[in-house]
Formats: C-alpha cells, sequence, structure tokens
C-alpha cells in the first residue's frame, strides 16, 4: 500500500475530522506529523485572548505522531514559532510515496522544503493563500519570485476555492499540477445536530435576553481588528432594523470598544467564546451570518461553511476568500466592498425586506454547501496522487 505523509503546524479542529474521512475510504496509507500541540493542550489563542482547548476529538481515528518544537515561542503567529529539527529524519523514516504540506512559511518547513529530495518522492501543498487586495510595489515583485520558486518545489498544488487557483496561477503553478480540494467542514455534523440545536437556540436566546419576536444577526468569532466586528456593529445601527437584533459571540482585543459601542444600544447582545460542540446552536440561534472582514488574511471563512451547514443565509465582504465560491448574491445572501460600511448597511436592509426570501436564501445555503465536503476534498487529493503516479487511476 502506498503511504503518504501529511505535515501540519498542529491539530485543527477542521482538518481532524477530515483525516478521519480519507483514513476510511482511501486506498492509500497517510500519517500526520505535527509541528505544535496546540488544541489538544490548554494554551492561550493570540486571537481570542484566551486559554482553549478544543473539545472535540483532534487526534483519533488516524495515524499521527508529533515532532519535537525546540521554539522558545511556539506557535504560527511567527517564523520562528515551529523549529522542529528532526522533522526531515522522522518523515524520511516513515520512508512515504509522497509528501503534503499544509503550510511553508515556517523555519522548519523552509529546512525541509530545500532538503528533501522531491524528484525522488514529490512534493504537493495545500494552502489558501488569494490576492483579493492586490499588492504592488518592487517589494511585492521579489515577494512573487520568492514564493514562486517555493511552489517550483511542488509537483501539484491543492486549491480550496477560485481565489487561492488564482494565487497559485498568479505564482506560475500551471493548471495541469492544480487540483480541487476545497475547504470544508464536518457538515454531518453540523447536518445530524440541526433539529437539536435549533431547539437548544431558542432556549439560548431566553437566556440572553433577545426578544422572542426578533431576527437575528450574527458575528461568530475573535475580536479583532482584521475581523472588523466593529464595521458590522455601526453598519446595524446604521441600517435602523426593525425587529432585530445582532449577536456577538466570541472574544479578544475588540472587546471593550464592542461593549463601549453598544453601551447606547437595546438590541446589541454579547456571548462568551464557544467551544466546537456548541457552534451547531450557536448558529441556529441566527437568521443571518456576517463575516466582514477586511484585509488579505482571511483566506477562507470556515465560519461561513458552519453557518450554511445549519440552514442559514450569509453575508461576507469581497476580502473574505469562501465569498466568490460559497455566496450566490441573492440566492444564498450578499456580498460587499470590503471596509465599506454604508454598503453592508444596505445589505442589511436588502436582507431583512423581505423574510421569507431570507429564509430561502438559507435553505439555498444548505444545498450549496453539500459541495464543499470532505468527499471533493478527499477526491482533489486522489487526482493529484494520480497525477503524480503515486496511485493508479482505478484507486
Amino acid at each position: 500500500m502506498k503511504k503518504l505523509a501529511i505535515i501540519t503546524s498542529h491539530p485543527i479542529q477542521y482538518y481532524a475530522p477530515l483525516f478521519r474521512h480519507i483514513a476510511s475510504v482511501a486506498d492509500f496509507s497517510f500519517k500526520v506529523f505535527y509541528l505544535w500541540n496546540f488544541g489538544v493542550t490548554q494554551q492561550v489563542d493570540a486571537g481570542f485572548k484566551q486559554r482553549i482547548q478544543w473539545d472535540v476529538p483532534l487526534l483519533s481515528g488516524y495515524d499521527n505522531e508529533f515532532v519535537p518544537n525546540i521554539s522558545p515561542h511556539p506557535g504560527t503567529s511567527h517564523f520562528w514559532g515551529l523549529q522542529n529539527p528532526s522533522l526531515f529524519n522522522q518523515v524520511r523514516a516513515y520512508n512515504p510515496d509522497a509528501v503534503l504540506l499544509m503550510n511553508y512559511n515556517y523555519a522548519s518547513l523552509y529546512n525541509f522544503i530545500w532538503r528533501w529530495n522531491c524528484r525522488q518522492t514529490p512534493l504537493l501543498f495545500r494552502g489558501d493563500s488569494h490576492r483579493l487586495l492586490p499588492i504592488t510595489g518592487a517589494k511585492q515583485w521579489l515577494r512573487r519570485k520568492f514564493i514562486s520558486l517555493i511552489y517550483r518545489r511542488f509537483s501539484a498544488c491543492l486549491y480550496v476555492g477560485q481565489g487561492n487557483y488564482h494565487y497559485f496561477r498568479y505564482h506560475g503553478v500551471p493548471p495541469e499540477n492544480l487540483f480541487f480540494a476545497p475547504h470544508a467542514i464536518d457538515n454531518d455534523r453540523f447536518f445530524s445536530q440541526a433539529e437539536e440545536a435549533s431547539r437548544q437556540a431558542k432556549l439560548w436566546q431566553q437566556e440572553l435576553g433577545i426578544p422572542e419576536n426578533h431576527s437575528v444577526i450574527l458575528f461568530a468569532g475573535k475580536f479583532e481588528e482584521k475581523k472588523r466586528p466593529q464595521d458590522l456593529l455601526q453598519a446595524f445601527l446604521q441600517a435602523n432594523l426593525s425587529q432585530v437584533s445582532l449577536l456577538f459571540v466570541g472574544a479578544g482585543s475588540l472587546e471593550r470598544e464592542l461593549h463601549r459601542q453598544a453601551a447606547e444600544h437595546p438590541h446589541i447582545y454579547f456571548a462568551c467564546f464557544q467551544n466546537q460542540t456548541l457552534m451547531p446552536r450557536t448558529y441556529a440561534a441566527a437568521d443571518l451570518v456576517v463575516l466582514p472582514s477586511y484585509g488579505s488574511w482571511e483566506t477562507w471563512g470556515l465560519a461561513i461553511n458552519e453557518a450554511m451547514c445549519m440552514s442559514r443565509p450569509a453575508i461576507a465582504s469581497t476580502h473574505v476568500g469562501c465569498a466568490s465560491d460559497l455566496i450566490q448574491p441573492y440566492r444564498n445572501g450578499l456580498i460587499f466592498p470590503a471596509g465599506d460600511l454604508s454598503a453592508l448597511a444596505t445589505c442589511l436592509q436588502e436582507a431583512f425586506s423581505d423574510r421569507e426570501r431570507l429564509k430561502m436564501w438559507g435553505e439555498e445555503s444548505r444545498k450549496i454547501v453539500t459541495h464543499y465536503s470532505y468527499t471533493q476534498t478527499t477526491q482533489g487529493l486522489k487526482e493529484a496522487l494520480v497525477h503524480l503516479g503515486v496511485l493508479c487511476p482505478s484507486q
């Protein structure tokens, strides 16, 4: 049986069920090499500004091992956060037929990429970067050249959506070396919990004090500048909607400022960080989910996948990586120019101008997101491995 090594930074709540899915259906074996233990031990999350540990299984159902990290400040927020001197030898000892990397911009991974004999054992890469906010100038030209050199080391790349596809093409990856492996969440977990989550959501809304006759706009995530929760708050006030409440769920550096700005409005509510098992309930409490992020860092926005699994319509900014893939304007949501508060306010008004239509948008969301599942992601990976000659077409 052919063997695939997968190298990624740390156990992630969205990737662990993907790995379990691959293990259950694939005709090849694989091992995941983790470079940091965040998520399985209680540690401070830089965005949420609090200690967290995910409450869903992260290491069961597939083969994995941790590579010792000697960084004095381990993490993914800086280049030296992943320093794993034994990575090369641990992967080589596994003797894989191909290696898939899920990151590259860290000390250990650069070292691995340049040392690995990619002619003998091919490298694959799955990323989600985009250029929805193009940067120009001499510095960007040099950056483009450098990144293009890195991608030459990979025999195939897996892209998660349209923006990511164009990013790879911009950096010189030939189209025949690109394979669609979409970003996805554990759709089945959300689908199976939808009915119970809706029941729990009604009780939760009562606990939060949200009027029973109010529709709810939800922001769920980190309260930080890049996510732009303050844009949503100001747009909500500008929209002046009737019988609509705004619910912020999460934590972060902007929490105090958001509370200050919301202090005089009777229909803005806050709930603390919700762990993974409570996310179906979180989205079930909403009639509309909004992701107003600004900048190139919101490479996808898996909160939109989660909301759509719960049959919720969505509004996202043009800087959200998944917007052009998952949101079809006037079918399951709306897209607005990032940073444009007036445009966001208009979108909110449009969404609630016909509440029956808004519900229909949510039903369409669930249909659309079924095409962004672990099945499609696994299929893209297998197609890449066939392309490289690692697997036979029948596999």
